[in-house]
C-alpha cells in the first residue's frame, strides 16, 4: 500500500472490524453505495452490526447482503422499502429498526462529525418518531411557543463511502447525486474507508470541486470497474414510427 492508498477492500478493512460496530454508509437506493467494502464485510463474518444509512439497498444488494446473512441486528434508517428480506426480519422481530426522518438522518451524520452531540427539531413532533424523545419549548421571532424534539449526532465507528474520484491524500469529489448520504456519512466516523472509481496525483483536482477534504479519510481503495445497477426498471413499448 501506498500512504492512504491499500490494495483491496478486505485489505483496506483489515484491523477495523468486530461484532457489534456502528457503521455510517453512504449512498441512497443503489446510488452511490460502498458495494465493495460492503461485500468484504459481508466476507468478513461480524455480526450484530448497527447500521446508519438512508436504507438497505435490495434484496441482496448494498446492505440488503447483510441482511440475508444475518449479519446485522439494527437499522437506523429514513426509507425501509424495496426490500423484502428487510420487511420480513422486521416483521418477525428479527431486525431492529430506528425510524429516522431523511433530513434529521442526514443532520444527525452531520452532527455527528462536527463534533455536537444532540440538536432540535420540529420533524417528527406529534408523530412516533418523537416517542420518548425529550421534548422543549421554544419561542419563535414571532413571539409563538413551538415544541421541538432532541435528536442525537451519529457518532460512528466506521464510516464506508462511495466517491467519484480522490487524489493521494484522500481529497474526495462525488459525482452527482451520488453525493447524497456520502459526505456527511464520511465525517461521522472515527474512521473512514473509501472507496473510489479513480484516484489521481496529488494536485491534480481543482481545490474548488472538491467536496470532502482528506483530513477525513483515513483508507481508501480503488473499486472500478462498476456494474452500474438501478433498483427497479420501467419500460415502455417503443412507438412505431
Amino acid at each position: 500500500m501506498a500512504g492512504k492508498l491499500y490494495p483491496d477492500a478486505a485489505t483496506a478493512l483489515d484491523g477495523l472490524l468486530k461484532d457489534d460496530l456502528l457503521i455510517a454508509s453512504g449512498g441512497f437506493g443503489l446510488c452511490g453505495i460502498p458495494e465493495r467494502l460492503l461485500t468484504a464485510i459481508r466476507d468478513s463474518g461480524v455480526k450484530g452490526l448497527t447500521f446508519a444509512s438512508n436504507n438497505a439497498g435490495i434484496d441482496n444488494e448494498g446492505i440488503g447482503m447483510l441482511l440475508r446473512t444475518q449479519q446485522v441486528k439494527k437499522m437506523i434508517s429514513s426509507y425501509v422499502g424495496e426490500n423484502k428480506e428487510f420487511e420480513r426480519q422486521f416483521l418477525s422481530g428479527e431486525l431492529e429498526v430506528e425510524f429516522c426522518p431523511q433530513g434529521t438522518l442526514a443532520e444527525r451524520m452531520r452532527a455527528g462529525g462536527a463534533g455536537i452531540p444532540g440538536f432540535y427539531t420540529k420533524t417528527g413532533v406529534g408523530t412516533q418518531v418523537a416517542e420518548g424523545k425529550e421534548h422543549k419549548d421554544f419561542v419563535n421571532r414571532d413571539g409563538v411557543s413551538e415544541t421541538y424534539i432532541l435528536e442525537h449526532g451519529i457518532f460512528a465507528d466506521l464510516a464506508i463511502v462511495k466517491a467519484w474520484k480522490a487524489d493521494e491524500t484522500g481529497n474526495l469529489v462525488f459525482r452527482k447525486t451520488a453525493r447524497n448520504f456520502n459526505l456527511p456519512a464520511a465525517t461521522c466516523g472515527k474512521v473512514c474507508v473509501v472507496e473510489v472509481e479513480e484516484v489521481v496525483p496529488a494536485g491534480t483536482l481543482d481545490p474548488d470541486s472538491i467536496h470532502l477534504p482528506g483530513v477525513y479519510v483515513q483508507r481508501m481503495i480503488v473499486g472500478a470497474p462498476y456494474d452500474k445497477k438501478i433498483e427497479f426498471e420501467t419500460t415502455r413499448e417503443r412507438e412505431s414510427a
